[in-house]
């Protein structure tokens, strides 16, 4: 039974470490591709930038030229005007009126390309910051799967390693090791009891073991278990006496001291 334990603790083992390794690549997979979206991120922040200056810049040289143009149209009419009220001929007038109007078209050519470069910055900017956005929220997400993908990994670390461990239990060692302790206590205990056997030896005396040969306890003595013997004799004569006396009656006092004589001889031959 324990071997068919053991095998399948063996195969949860493989199963836990093959689902761990299989997590520590995607692991190892995401980080490096949050890694490279954040490099992508970071580009595409400059990229961006990049335009929104060019385009920033695009805007004041279209309101430049914008201006200068306006200006020189101005100039053009002033030119005219004057020619009018006399102060300049009218050939001068026109000549000059006409170099500004040309310098007026120089500007507003301008002006169109600015307009057109804005418009293409423009369109540019709003799909780079579309793209931005998505690199963020892509990141967003990613590492918060990340976060469950390491969560995942540590409880897979973890049961991956009570498996191993429940996987390494050997029966027969376990009941080895237990009956070697239980040994140990017992020899422990056998240990204790012969101390004990040793220390009251060592405090027995030649009086001691004698009393205990006789069965004597305490301070009881052989002269005192002699008496006691005999005490215990002579009241057993004394009840036998006083049976005796009530089965027969009373006899004649020659008779009577004769049988008292005969029981006390009986008893003095006894102790004898």
């Amino acid at each position: 039974m324990f071997g068919w334990l053991k095998r399948l603790f063996g195969i949860a083992e493989a199963e836990a470490n093959s689902v761990l390794d299989k997590l520590e690549n995607p692991i190892k997979q995401t980080e490096q591709g949050i890694r490279d979206l954040k490099t992508d991120l970071s580009k595409s922040m400059q990229g961006l930038a990049e335009v929104k200056a060019l385009s920033i810049r695009e805007k004041k040289e279209f309101e430049s030229n914008n201006r200068n143009a306006k200006e020189f149209e101005s100039k053009a009419v002033l030119l005219l005007q004057r020619a009018q009220s006399g102060h300049i001929s009218a050939d001068e007038a026109d000549r000059l009126a006409s170099q500004a109007l040309e310098r007026k078209q120089q500007y507003e050519q301008r002006a169109g390309a600015n307009q057109k470069n804005i418009d293409n910055y423009s369109g540019m900017l709003s799909k780079m910051e579309s793209n931005v956005q998505s690199l963020k929220s892509q990141i967003s997400n990613w590492e918060n799967e990340l976060k469950t993908l390491k969560a995942r990994a540590t409880v897979s670390d973890a049961s991956a390693k009570l498996n191993k461990q429940l996987s390494s239990v050997d029966s027969s060692t376990t009941i080895a090791r237990l009956e070697k302790m239980k040994q140990k206590v017992e020899e422990k205990e056998a240990l204790a009891e012969s101390y004990g056997e040793i220390a009251d030896l060592s405090n027995k005396t030649v009086d001691t073991e004698i009393d205990q040969a006789l069965g004597l306890s305490g301070g009881a003595s052989a002269a005192s278990l002699g008496t006691s013997d005999e005490l215990k004799k002579l009241k057993a004569s004394l009840n036998q006496n006083t049976e005796n006396n009530t089965n027969t009656g009373s006899t004649s006092s020659s008779s009577g001291g004769s049988s008292e004589l005969d029981r006390l001889k009986e008893q003095l031959k006894n102790k004898q």
